[in-house]
């Protein structure tokens, strides 16, 4: 047997609590409420045993997730008395794991089980309708079939929310909720609403859409890209349609969004079986759950709840105004509040089949107005203000409360600007100074999109003008065991609470990730033979293209008298080779070489090599010739993967390792002007490197690929360090999206074609 725990020191120490029997069943243990209920039980209740229901998570069961547990947050004040070890030997000695799944699967209760404490739900506001009403109205019912069927009966504790209430205005009295929804008609529409999203989704309506909208954003990329984004979208139609399903059934109803609405069809299952079977049922609505007062430390919370994000993003300066009356009363609780209040509800079950209700919410007593609340963080802030990503620190906006409908036209002005942004994003040169001033219309976009789900999750609850009543929780508070922890609310002190303990913890990890990260140098790079490091030709080794090129073997080799032909020439097909670039970069390359048709292929290699190659070194960018120089001291494999003929790219040879290029057909010495196989270009790349990783012994996941274009986007997501050169607007944006890094070459080098022509007058030695 494990050792006992020593006894909490202070204000911990707390009386065993008779009421809950000697075993309980905690449900929603991993989740916030639930882990703070169980921390209690095992501090402070050294007599009860605990039965955790959890289900399987991939590899992990019930009993891993449970032992997992040690080493969360919730216990580091009890890791500081006794230990790790400590932690996983009470929990081994006094917690027993139930693998089970409410709404899919819930096991028969141990029959020693005397109190349930119900704190399993859905965590967040805007699930899809199927996932809340599985969770919180098929869950409830699973779990009180299992209650029925224990031979003991236990008292459940049943964790539902004040905003079931909805809307209603005024007090709002601790008592059953008057409403005619009808829970199993709802249960069985909501359980059917998927497969007819799915089913819906794979219509010619809907498929067609999705697919044209694909093919314009990932076209160049290859139709294997397309097709994974299509399917994407198609996925994300059918989240859509669901989480939007959720939230208007609820709202036309009454309530404020399908958790609500769910949370409510969830407590009138429990009053069906605890009238009807007998089950001792209370109810105990807490309002919003927010990081803890004391217990078990100051500032604990499980990842960021109602409140948190809306902080965060006011910190961040990110929203200038919210849609709130100052005078509304936010009611917010800390969560030890709350785990005290149930464990005391427990311990004092009501008569079989007549259920008792607990608010546990500070705006009766104690109430919070917006324009108080916004005061202290306001202050918080001011005296401890965010970091500005390297350029300063943000100065946060002071709230006036103009009203709802301002902040909303306020709010749409600022959508209907990202969209011109993201129409006018095609057209613009990408630059590095373009891409500076874009990155900073898309962090402005971004803002503009986070302030409309903050407000869509959450505005409404600015609005609700309820006062929920307490008068039960303070008569359980007054009547509690001496000794045992108070929980009336009364007394916090909201100047403390929100900008000495609340503010601070919910801003650290946002001050630990937006510290500055020394970056490594480019040039530091692991030895290996199993690297590669894959460049692409145009726009990353070379600040040339295909038509550059072809104007510089076409001209070198002929008279200045065919040169103003040649280029009228070029010009007339520059349109039709742009609607073969956007449509498929292959059908670019295969269009553009057959410009070459006749040439003779031994005047072109001498060209190349005598005059074009000392072009080729005037346009390489030197960031580029000192990254692969770099590989190639490693120990890398340097790899050059281009669209362009490779006749033209020899003069590179020295560089690279291994060089895949387009090859042009030769007959009788002289160019057809068609290919002999197809080009090496958008997803063929990357499968082009699958093959070569495979058969050269390259480890991918540590090998480097640079590109310039989203086409290049298939090959750089294939390696473990992918990087943006010179990136076009499409890729700058997937790059960002996915944190690849991004770095601005040739800032020095030339430009321009005649520059560029009078180079060609001798080998390129300089590049070996």
């Amino acid at each position: 047997m494990a050792p006992p725990l020593p006894p909490p020191a202070g204000p911990r120490a707390e009386p065993p609590a008779a009421g809950l029997g000697g075993h309980v069943l905690l449900t929603g243990a991993t989740g916030f409420l639930g882990q703070a209920m169980l921390e209690r039980l095992v501090v402070a209740h050294p007599g009860v045993r605990v039965t955790v229901l959890a289900r399987r998570r991939g590899a992990a069961s019930a009993a891993d997730r449970l032992a997992a547990l040690a080493r969360k947050p919730v216990f580091r004040t009890l890791r500081e008395r006794v230990g790790y070890a400590g932690v996983q030997a009470a929990l081994a000695e006094r917690v027993d794991s139930l693998e089970g799944d409410l709404g899919s699967g819930m096991p028969p209760l141990p029959g020693t089980v005397t109190t349930v404490l119900h704190c399993a739900s859905t965590v967040s506001f805007d699930p899809p309708v199927d996932e809340a009403f599985r969770i919180n109205v098929q869950g409830a019912r699973d779990l009180y079939g299992a209650v029925v069927e224990s031979p003991n009966r236990p008292h459940v504790v049943h964790v539902s929310t004040a905003y079931v209430s909805a809307l209603h205005r005024g007090v709002v009295a601790e008592r059953g909720l008057e409403h005619d929804a009808d829970w199993r008609a709802e249960l069985r529409h909501a359980l059917a609403a998927r497969e007819e999203a799915e089913q819906r989704s794979r219509t010619p309506e809907v498929l067609g859409p999705l697919l044209e909208a694909a093919r314009a954003e990932h076209g160049k990329a290859g139709s294997t890209a397309t097709a994974a984004a299509a399917e994407r979208a198609r996925r994300g139609w059918v989240q859509d349609r669901l989480v939007t399903a959720g939230r208007l059934r609820g709202q036309s109803l009454g309530w404020t969004d399908v958790y609500t609405f769910t949370k409510a069809l969830g407590e009138r299952v429990a009053e069906e079986y605890a009238r009807e079977a007998g089950v001792r049922l209370s109810v105990v609505r807490p309002t919003i759950v927010q990081a803890a007062l004391e217990r078990p430390y100051p500032g604990w919370f499980e990842s960021y709840k109602m409140m948190d994000p809306i902080t965060l993003a006011y910190g961040r300066g990110e929203i200038p105004e919210f849609p709130a009356h100052a005078e509304s009363v936010v009611d917010i609780v800390p969560v030890d509040f709350v785990t005290s209040a149930a464990l005391a509800v427990a311990a004092a079950p009501p008569p079989p089949g007549e259920p008792a209700y607990f608010h546990v919410g500070t705006g009766s007593r104690n109430p919070l107005t917006q324009a108080e609340l916004h005061r202290h963080v306001s202050r918080y802030f001011t005296e401890h203000p965010l970091p500005d990503a390297g350029r300063g620190h943000v100065k946060v906006p002071p709230w006036r409360f103009p009203g709802a409908a301002r902040v909303e036209r306020t709010l749409k002005a600022g959508e209907r600007a990202a969209g011109l942004v993201d129409r006018a994003l095609p057209l613009l040169p990408a630059t590095a100074g373009i891409r500076d001033r874009v990155d900073r219309a898309r962090a402005d976009t971004q803002r503009t999109r986070t302030l409309r789900r903050l407000l869509d999750l959450y505005g409404g609850y600015g609005g609700v003008e309820a006062v929920y009543g307490d008068g039960n929780v303070v008569a359980l508070h007054r009547a509690r065991p001496a000794g045992s922890p108070g929980f009336d609310v009364a007394g916090i002190s909201w100047a403390h609470y929100v900008a000495d303990v609340y503010c601070p913890a919910v801003t650290a990890v946002a001050r630990r990730t937006a510290a500055p990260r020394r970056k490594r140098a480019a040039d530091v790079l692991p030895q290996g033979r199993d690297i590669a490091a894959v460049f692409d030709l145009e726009g990353t080794v070379l600040a040339s293209n295909l038509v550059e090129v072809f104007v510089w073997t076409r001209l070198v080799g002929g008279p200045r008298s065919s040169w103003a032909g040649e280029i009228a020439s070029l010009a007339l097909a520059v349109p039709g080779y742009l609607q073969a670039e956007r449509r498929d970069r292959g059908d670019f390359v295969r269009a553009f070489m057959r410009r070459y048709a006749g040439c003779s292929e031994a005047e072109l290699r001498a060209a190349v090599r005598d005059r074009i190659g000392d072009a080729l070194l005037h346009r390489s960018f030197p960031e580029a010739i000192r990254r692969i120089r770099a590989h190639r001291a490693a120990g890398h494999r340097t790899v050059l993967v281009t669209g362009t003929a490779d006749l033209f790219v020899q003069p590179l040879g020295p560089l690279f390792d291994e060089i895949a290029a387009t090859r042009l057909q030769v007959r009788g010495g002289v160019l057809t002007g068609r290919l002999e196989r197809p080009p090496v270009v958008g997803e063929a790349r990357a499968a082009w490197a699958r093959r070569y990783a495979e058969t050269a012994g390259v480890d991918l996941k540590r090998s480097y690929a640079y590109g310039d274009s989203f086409s290049d986007s298939a090959l750089l997501g294939l390696v473990g360090n992918p990087v943006a050169v010179n990136p076009d607007h499409r890729l700058h944006r997937h790059a960002a999206r996915r944190a690849w890094r991004v770095e601005e070459w040739g800032a020095h080098t030339g430009g321009r074609i005649d520059a560029a022509l009078t180079a060609m007058s001798g080998p390129a030695e300089a590049l070996r």
